[in-house]
Formats: C-alpha cells, structure tokens, sequence
C-alpha cells in the first residue's frame, strides 16, 4: 500500500508543471471608497469652491457667514448646480446641506488668500523661534531643529 502511494507521488510530482513557469491571471480588486458627506460641485475653471459653516451644534453662526462674505465668497445658487439640486436647497435658494453653505471666489482671489495666511502663520513661527532663542545660552544650547529622523539598527 505505501509502496502504491509513493508512485503515485512521484508520478505525481513528475507530471506537475513547476510554480515558477505557472502564471494565473492578476485579481483586480476593488477598492472601497466611503462617500463624502459633502458633495462636490462640478468644477469650473477659475473657479474655487468652499462648504461655511451656517449653524453649529443647530445654532446659527451669522457672525462666520459675515465674515466669509466679506472675504470674497459669494452663494452658490442652487439652479446653477443641478446636480446639487438632490440634497436640496435651502430657503433663500443656495445649496445648504446640514448647517453648511456651498460658496464659491474666483480662484486667483483664493490663491492670494491663501498665500496671506501661509504668510502670516510663518511670521508667527518665526516670532516664536525667535523668542525661544533668545533664551538660548552657549553653556547649554537650545535645540530649534524642526525635523526628525528614523533610524534602525544603529548602535549609540
């Protein structure tokens, strides 16, 4: 019995094609993307677009929307944006979805705004660097090094 089964391996084994010259073809798989909670508004060249906040925590927050609009972002109007229209619209006709409004600036305006506050933050940083500099002593130096590394095996 043992001596059947062992030729029957080796035959087997004789017969079989090796794994390395054995290809199947490649699985695509499909990958889950969770939907927005926001949809987006089919986009238009020079055209950049922004969710505001209109009600936090069910509260109206007129003093944001105030505040918004004088920087530059107009309402969407919900007749423009079609697409849009499924999610519904709120009372004065913009696209509103649960507290937010869809607003919209030309794109070179939101770039200029943009460049402001990366400009301002920087300043910012560079005023703090600053002050925690000036605390610095030759003795016993302070570290500003904004960077950091990973190193494996290393020994110290």
């Amino acid at each position: 019995m043992l001596r059947k089964w062992l030729n029957w391996n080796l035959e087997m084994a004789e017969t079989r094609t090796p794994r390395d010259l054995v290809s199947r073809e490649k699985e695509v798989r499909e990958v889950y993307v969770p939907p927005n909670n926001l949809p987006d508004p089919t986009p238009e060249p020079g055209v950049a677009y922004r969710w505001i906040a209109t009600h936090v925590l069910g509260q109206a927050v007129p003093t944001n929307v105030s505040l918004k609009l004088r920087e530059g972002w107009t309402p969407v109007k919900a007749e423009d944006h079609p697409e849009l229209m499924l999610f519904g619209a709120s009372a004065g006709g913009n696209v509103e979805i649960g507290g937010l409004m869809l607003c919209k600036m030309s794109s070179a305006k939101a770039r200029s705004r943009d460049e402001y506050y990366q400009k301002s933050a920087a300043s910012q940083m560079s005023s703090v660097d600053n002050n925690f500099m000036r605390e610095n002593d030759p003795r016993m130096p302070l570290f500003s090094d904004r960077k950091s590394t990973v190193s494996f095996g290393k020994n110290l």
